[in-house]
This record gives C-alpha cells, sequence and structure tokens, in this order.
C-alpha cells in the first residue's frame, strides 16, 4: 500500500471515529451540510461509519437564499440517495422576522447572517452537536479548534477556553443549553480532501469543474455575477471558463480561471497553486479578525 494510501485511511478512519463518537455521547447531533466539497465528504464518512445501518441523524442546511442551483440541485439529490432527513434553516425567514436586517449596498452579502439562522435553528430542534466539515488549515481561527469544540448557552466559542483532547479521548460534557460543534476532518488538508475525493470517486457538484459563467472582477476577485448583487460603475459583467475552488453564499464565493475538469486536473492545479484555498472568499477580507469574530458569536 502506497504511503499516500495508507495516509489517506488514517485520516479516514480518524474522522469515522469522531462521527462514531459524537452518536455514542450526544442525544441530538446534526451533520452541518452546505453541498460543499468537505461537507460531501463529512456526508460519505457517515454513511461508511454506520454502513449498514442508515445514517443515525439529520443534515442540516442554512440557507442564504444567494446559493448556487447547482447546489441545492445536488444537495436534494444526495439526501435522497442516502435516505436522510433534511432540515433547511432560511435566511430569508430570519430577515422576514427581523431576527436579522439584510446588508445593503455593493458588498452586501447574507454570509454573516447565516449565524443567527444556525443558532435558531440548532435551538428549535434542540441539537447538541453539530458536525461539521471545517479544516485546521483553512484559515487561523478554524485551527485553534479543538475536535469537540465547546459552545455556550449563548452559541459562542471562547477560543482561550478550550478543553484539553489526550490522544483519542473527547469530552462531551455540557450544561443545559450548551452545544458542540465537532470537526472530524480537522487533520485534514485541502489536497488530503482532493485525494481522497479522487480515490473514493465521490461526486460532487458540477461548479468545481470548468464551466462558462458571466463573472466580474472586484478587488481582485473573480465572482460569479447574479441580477441580485449591485455592480460599481467600473465593473464590468464578462463570460469566463472557471470554477469553484470553495462553494458558499453566491456574494463572497470567488471563482477561479481553470481549464480543469477531472479531478486529476484539479488536483494538479492546487500543488501549484500559490493562493490558499480561501484566498477567493471575499468575506474573509472585510478585516484580519473576521473569521475569529464569527465564530465567537456563533458561526460556523
Amino acid at each position: 500500500m502506497s504511503d499516500k494510501i495508507t495516509h489517506l485511511k488514517e485520516l479516514e478512519s480518524e474522522a469515522i471515529y469522531v462521527i462514531r463518537e459524537v452518536a455514542s455521547q450526544f442525544e441530538k447531533p446534526v451533520l452541518l451540510f452546505s453541498g460543499g466539497k468537505d461537507s460531501i465528504v463529512m456526508a460519505h464518512l457517515a454513511y461508511k461509519a454506520f454502513y449498514p445501518a442508515a445514517i443515525p441523524f439529520p443534515f442540516l442546511h442554512i440557507d442564504t437564499g444567494h446559493n448556487f442551483e447547482e447546489t441545492i440541485t445536488f444537495r436534494d439529490e444526495l439526501v435522497k440517495k442516502l435516505g436522510v432527513k433534511l432540515i433547511v434553516g432560511s435566511v430569508q425567514e430570519s430577515i422576514d422576522t427581523g431576527r436579522v436586517v439584510e446588508e445593503t449596498g455593493y458588498n452586501a452579502s447574507r454570509n454573516k447572517l447565516q449565524t443567527v439562522t444556525l443558532l435558531d435553528t440548532l435551538e428549535k430542534y434542540k441539537f447538541d452537536a453539530a458536525l461539521g466539515g471545517a479544516r485546521r488549515d483553512e484559515e487561523k481561527a478554524r485551527a485553534k479548534e479543538r475536535f469537540f469544540s465547546h459552545r455556550d448557552e449563548f452559541g459562542q466559542w471562547d477560543p482561550k477556553n478550550q478543553r484539553p483532547e489526550l490522544w483519542n479521548i473527547f469530552n462531551g460534557k455540557k450544561q443545559q443549553g450548551e452545544h458542540f460543534r465537532v470537526f472530524p476532518l480537522s487533520n485534514w488538508t485541502e489536497m488530503d480532501v482532493w485525494q481522497y475525493i479522487l480515490q473514493e470517486q465521490i461526486e460532487l457538484p458540477s461548479l468545481y469543474y470548468t464551466h462558462e459563467r458571466d463573472v466580474f472582477q472586484r478587488d481582485g476577485i473573480w465572482l460569479a455575477y447574479y441580477p441580485f448583487m449591485k455592480l460599481k460603475p467600473e465593473e464590468k459583467v464578462v463570460r469566463k471558463r472557471v470554477r469553484c475552488r470553495t462553494i458558499g453564499d453566491i456574494t463572497c464565493t470567488g471563482v477561479t480561471v481553470s481549464e480543469a475538469n477531472t479531478l486529476e486536473d484539479i488536483i494538479n492545479e492546487i500543488a501549484s497553486s500559490r493562493v490558499t484555498e480561501r484566498g477567493g472568499r471575499s468575506d474573509d477580507k472585510r478585516s484580519e479578525a473576521s473569521m475569529e469574530d464569527r465564530k465567537k458569536a456563533g458561526y460556523f
């Protein structure tokens, strides 16, 4: 067995162990599903963790209302294939009920608004653990997370007050109203994820492969154009061959000019790239501490 395969098997084994620990320690866990590659890998690992039994917890998608259509279509097909229950938290509903106020202006995005919708949905269904696909290599704030990341009764995270994790011992004890975010892919890198997708032949939304799309450039980032986005006078919509490297709300998901249309092409492209995976996420550029501030408030 090659070193690469052995390495991926070790990561897979670790992630499956964490997922099973969640199922055994918590009463009402849920898997956070965005339709992106990391959450798709999480769904695949959950399937393998409990096969031939069914996945014993539902999936939760926080829908901003500004998601790529391809993502929603893929989400619905996957949950049907896996036979899992899908719960959708609506940011539009949070706006309509006055729970959040929609941003205006050129840089308006619903990405930050997801936090309130997420916390409200976790509270509504009394979920005590939320499995997410975040990885430590993505961003410096995510690098501070434990596998089992405690959230207080307000859903907030304190990076200076985390529980030690010795070997593979995880402490899921909590008080009434508190919950945990759990990150089985913590030790994976972007390259690990893509190599695992190739190894397991995991299906992905077409957005990850090169395709033609109307885009415009803002602050050095190519963004997909949709009518609800407000263009500055100097910004022009052009047609380019692009792909998504990471997928989120349309307003902040940068696309990469690319000709990669196979998994092998994508792996080679990433290996030679000098830009980080989240280098195309415009929401991360709002401030140096934007991700950490959002996570403290209860973001994914």
